[in-house]
């Protein structure tokens, strides 16, 4: 996690959104506050900004804050690509759903392979890891309920 932050802090790379929680809440900070391409703007709607992760890309499609409980991300993941050395792992719960491709999910010791139009809901404090086992990209809605 070190080298990752150094990265981060580099700019070299964006920071997973699990990382971006996590610092938010040790911080405790609004997301927003840790995107320096943010508007302070307040409003209800957003413009979704694509963001990449290494195989991954991401766009924020709710406002943060600390009054906000509920975020939902469209994740794109590349093909036949694991986010290697990363498992995430946060308070609250998690859904995801399958608009495009394969996604192989590990939630705590299982593992289960989702296709477009299926979905899974689970405690996100277990451990958690995504990967594409597929040819063609992994697009999912993630929605995030962090009390």
């Amino acid at each position: 996690p070190a080298n990752l932050l150094e990265k981060v802090e580099k700019d070299e790379i964006t920071p997973p959104v699990a990382l971006v929680l996590q610092l938010s809440r040790t911080l405790k900070v609004d997301v927003e506050a840790l995107d320096k391409d943010k508007s302070k703007k307040a409003s209800s709607r957003v413009k979704s900004q694509k963001k990449r992760a290494g195989a991954y890309a991401y766009s924020q499609l709710t406002k943060s804050g600390s009054d906000k409980h509920l975020g939902a991300y469209l994740v794109t993941i590349d093909p036949n690509t694991a986010h290697e050395g990363v498992e995430y792992h946060h308070d609250g719960e998690e859904f995801i759903y399958v608009l495009k491709g394969r996604l192989s999910i590990t939630v705590g010791k299982n593992t289960s392979v989702l296709e477009r139009g299926e979905c899974i809901h689970f405690n996100a404090a277990l451990h958690h890891a995504l990967s594409n086992p597929s040819d063609e990209k992994a697009e999912l809605l993630v929605v995030l309920y962090i009390p």
